[in-house]
């Protein structure tokens, strides 16, 4: 996977994915650069190319001088861990995916599940709007999500689904672990993992909007059951 940026290359030194090599714009050889030797104590491959290639690498001028090529891996089901779990049920939009990633990060989430079938993949796309972050945190590709619902039920998670008519998230006392799902940006919770929820959550809305886009929605969610389940206040 080709993905650029220095924010992203900042989350790649944080990760666990294979770097195969790091493309710097040819101006750096010649200055300092705290960015060169944080490769070099990584041990990350690197060389310097001109602007053109760069721009051929990713497919954009405006990639900062920094492109990388690195092998991204999907986690294993058994790598789902932690007290906040997020599950999509077939986002189809990369920006999506990305905007989602980079809450679940900074909301303390511990893994990101999608479908197989019928769903976005992490592309560099999704990495870009994710500055990176979907590097940081697992994401498990399941074959069967209502059966990883189940899997998780059996851990003693509490599966929350976010749905229209739910409860209203400022009502609810969460209790860790939580998982938490979000549906499709078009038709919501698909009907099997509806029914798989054990509770389904709501945000209130206070004018005649009856919906937010899937990442907002993510987003307040995520942030609020994060505050509750830590006890931060």
């Amino acid at each position: 996977m080709i993905v650029y940026g220095r924010n992203v290359l900042e989350e790649v030194l944080k990760s666990h994915h294979l770097v195969r090599k790091v493309y710097l714009r040819a101006d750096e050889r010649n200055k300092p650069s705290s960015l060169v030797e944080k490769l070099k104590k990584a041990n990350f491959p690197f060389t310097f190319v001109s602007s053109r290639k760069l721009a051929e690498l990713c497919g954009e001028e405006k990639n900062q001088g920094v492109v990388i090529d690195l092998e991204f891996k999907y986690a294993d089901e058994s790598e789902i861990k932690g007290d906040l779990v997020v599950l999509l049920d077939h986002i189809n939009d990369p920006h999506n995916l990305g905007a989602i990633a980079r809450t679940a990060v900074a909301a303390g989430a511990g893994a990101i599940v999608i479908p197989k079938d019928r769903s976005v993949d992490v592309t560099p796309s999704a990495v870009k709007v994710s500055a990176g972050a979907l590097l940081r945190i697992p994401v498990v590709k399941v074959t069967n999500l209502p059966r990883t619902i189940d899997n998780l039920k059996e851990k003693g998670y509490w599966i929350y689904g976010a749905d229209m008519e739910g409860t209203s998230i400022y009502e609810e006392d969460f209790q860790p672990p939580v998982g938490l799902v979000f549906g499709n940006e078009g038709e919501g919770l698909s009907r099997l993992v509806k029914q798989k929820c054990d509770q389904l959550i709501a945000i209130p809305m206070y004018s005649d909007i009856d919906s937010l886009n899937v990442s907002v929605s993510a987003g307040i969610i995520m942030f609020e059951i994060a505050r509750k389940i830590r006890r931060v206040e």
